[in-house]
């Protein structure tokens, strides 16, 4: 009874618009007051959940993808995009692809591209003579490459959970990310071509060069956090730090669009997203507490192999749970939260841990862009000043073709495992 009351209190804050953190917290103060348990199991909880050294590094990624941002460095990134794909038909939903692709291996978290990328590509779309709903649902859609290419903020907490080195999931989520990118470049082209969007004109191999040189200083961030981790000359929460440095240093003296002026703000704003971030951790694993002491993972588990012990079919079955449980909640609660029951299924029909967080962060990400509740959607509707529902339609090619790569990456670990064990072995 008392395990109805947590869900269902849970649902009915998250339906009247509670944020996820206190929904979370609220229902979970509900379960344990309803079975007598101590108070004191609440703090215990909350500190177990966030004391874990690796999730000091979101934080420094927090910090290091608004020092970016502040710093124009949206701006240098849809240019060069724009410079290298701006002549094909519809180059500059191209660019914004590709925008997304190189901002996303900075930030890490697809709300934070949506509305950098989103606040430029947007507007500028609409005035270049493209339908606004079009270029909403384009920057939405890409905006869940970011979390995939590496740094990434869930690979973080799913490393975290499963005991995977940090390094082994960014480098696991670079090839799917790349496929992503490309797919929805393809879906671009083919609706471009067919709605008769503009073209720019051709960059000059000067121009190319200029835009090039400007924009390799945030590529070069990537590759720095990368190789550091890779080579062992860092961890990944050290890697933070060196990027939140970098993206300082890069601010403020090359791209000059920081000052001292604005890092009170920019601090604040770290703060806040970053307290958010930890205290979600720390009640979803409360709440995923109660759900193990009440065997709930065992019995989905069980659930799930009274359908079937087939794998294609297993697999299958745990995509249509994440991409449900996607579109309705938030993406690190739901992993902390669904992500070590589901774990066990998936290893127990043979995958191996690593491929499994790729293609559950990739669920995960999808769901961000899934109505109801898709957060993305509600930041690009906002930039645009459009409705909400005329841009959940503008994304239904898109969708399509992110569950595409999904099913691929899914049922070929290759994708997922060959460069992690190509660079750091099995």
């Amino acid at each position: 009874m008392e395990v109805i009351i947590l869900f269902s209190a849970f649902l009915v804050l998250l339906l009247i618009g509670m944020p996820i953190a206190f929904a979370l917290g609220i229902a979970s103060l509900a379960y344990l007051l309803l079975e007598g348990i101590s108070l004191t199991i609440v703090p215990q909880r909350l500190y177990a959940g966030i004391d874990t050294f690796v999730l000091l590094c979101i934080p420094g990624f927090v910090l290091a993808g608004n020092l970016m941002n502040v710093g124009n460095i949206t701006e240098h990134i849809v240019r060069f995009s724009n410079a290298l794909l701006g002549h094909i038909r519809g180059g500059l939903g191209l660019a914004n692809v590709g925008g997304s692709m190189i901002f996303g291996g900075i930030s890490g978290t697809a709300v934070a591209d949506s509305a950098s990328i989103g606040s430029v590509m947007i507007p500028g779309m609409a005035k270049s003579g493209y339908d606004k709903p079009f270029a909403a649902a384009v920057t939405a859609a890409s905006s869940t490459v970011g979390p995939i290419i590496p740094p990434s903020v869930p690979m973080i907490i799913a490393g975290s959970l499963s005991g995977v080195s940090v390094g082994r999931m960014f480098l696991a989520g670079a090839i799917p990310g790349l496929l992503l990118g490309l797919a929805m470049m393809v879906t671009v082209y083919i609706l471009a071509v067919r709605r008769g969007y503009p073209r720019g004109e051709r960059a000059t191999f000067l121009e190319l060069l200029r835009e090039g040189r400007t924009a390799f200083w945030a590529l070069l961030m990537t590759a720095i956090i990368l190789y550091g981790i890779i080579g062992g000359f860092f961890t990944p929460t050290e890697a933070s730090i060196v990027a939140s440095l970098y993206a300082l240093v890069v601010g403020m003296y090359v791209y000059k669009g920081l000052s001292w002026r604005k890092l009170p703000a920019i601090l604040t704003d770290t703060v806040f997203t970053s307290a958010a971030l930890l205290l979600m951790v720390g009640l979803a694993n409360l709440f995923g507490w109660i759900l193990t002491s009440e065997q709930i993972p065992q019995m989905i588990a069980g659930l799930i192999l009274t359908i079937s012990e087939n794998p294609l079919v297993v697999i299958l079955i745990l995509n249509l749970i994440l991409l449900f449980v996607g579109a309705f909640m938030e993406t690190i609660a739901a992993l902390i939260i669904l992500f070590p029951a589901l774990l066990g299924v998936a290893t127990g029909v043979g995958m191996d841990p690593v491929h499994f967080a790729v293609m559950a962060v990739l669920n995960l990400m999808i769901g961000l862009t899934t109505p109801p509740v898709g957060v993305c959607l509600f930041v690009v509707s906002g930039i645009g000043k459009l409705p909400m529902l005329t841009v959940a339609r503008a994304i239904v090619p898109f969708l399509l073709c992110n569950i595409a790569v999904l099913l691929l990456v899914s049922y070929v670990p290759a994708i997922s495992l060959w460069l992690p064990t190509l660079l750091m072995g099995e």
